[in-house]
């Protein structure tokens, strides 16, 4: 019995090798940040190995990615991280969304809570590891670029709207 399942667990390792997601490769850069906001040379450099596998139009795939199910479980960070925040699209975005993306970036920054722990787990993508000075520039650069905002837009325009709810009987 247990040389059936581990047989059928095989062939089905086997089969799912054919079955890939799509690749995030389009590059598509029309509404990249940086056609709208001051991107330094330090800031792309940063954004580059920390950020956008997962947070662009285009990720750099390691070789693991050929791999299933861990190309499965890679898509799945690289959409969830593109719907939360996408560098290439950002300028898209409403202002006031653009402004609270921007204040969500300081956060989770602040928070370690990015990079992910699982994309710098083990010391794959160990130049993601940001020190305290790359946070620190990071930071700042997105401070900056909301007080651009503050100083370019009125302040009611950059507050999220909340949506009202339905009214029930």
């Amino acid at each position: 019995m247990k040389n059936k399942i581990l047989f059928a667990l095989v062939i089905v390792l086997v089969l799912i090798q054919f079955i890939r997601p799509e690749r995030n490769l389009s590059d598509d850069q029309t509404y990249n940040i940086s056609t709208k906001y001051v991107v330094t040379d330090e800031v792309k450099d940063i954004l580059t190995v920390a950020c956008n596998d997962c947070h662009s139009n285009k990720t750099a795939y390691p070789w693991y990615a050929n791999i299933q199910p861990v190309a499965f479980w890679l898509n799945h960070h690289v959409e969830e991280g593109k719907e939360e925040l996408n560098f290439s699209t950002f300028t898209k975005l409403p202002i006031a969304v653009q402004n609270h993306k921007l204040n969500e970036t300081v956060e989770q920054i602040e928070k370690g809570e990015m990079p992910l722990p699982s994309y710098t787990y083990l010391g794959l993508h160990k130049e993601a590891n940001l020190t305290e000075a790359q946070k620190k520039v990071l930071i700042d650069w997105a401070k900056a670029q909301m007080d651009t905002l503050k100083a370019t837009y009125p302040a009611d325009s950059l507050v999220l709207k909340r949506r009202k709810k339905p009214v029930t009987d």
